[in-house]
């Protein structure tokens, strides 16, 4: 059965694809999304902005408080405590960013 989400098409290589290719192509490029497309693959350009806007809108559901973030269970690991107090960006254990 097809989902009703088109976004639901995407696999994770492409979804991949997709974020490597945003961090090349920014807004200032010209014709960006034929661009992104090219470089997913098997997507046209409405498709990739297509994409992109739901992602966006995601994000600011997410920012806005209507939809919380997932409870990630910890990996068990050595750095099992700061894995819970880490943030979202996946900016690293604390104690190794003053390190740096």
């Amino acid at each position: 059965m097809a989902s009703g989400n088109p976004d639901a098409n995407w696999t994770p290589k492409q979804n991949k694809l997709f974020e490597s290719a945003l961090a090349v192509f920014d807004e200032d490029t010209p014709d960006r999304w034929h661009n992104v497309a090219r470089a997913v693959g098997g997507k046209s350009a409405e498709e990739a902005k297509r994409h992109y806007e739901l992602l966006v809108e995601d994000l600011r559901h997410i920012e806005s408080g209507h939809f919380p973030l997932p409870n990630y269970k910890s990996s068990g690991g050595r750095y099992a405590a700061e894995d819970e107090q880490h943030s979202f960006c996946g900016c690293g254990n604390p104690e190794e960013r003053e390190r740096e």
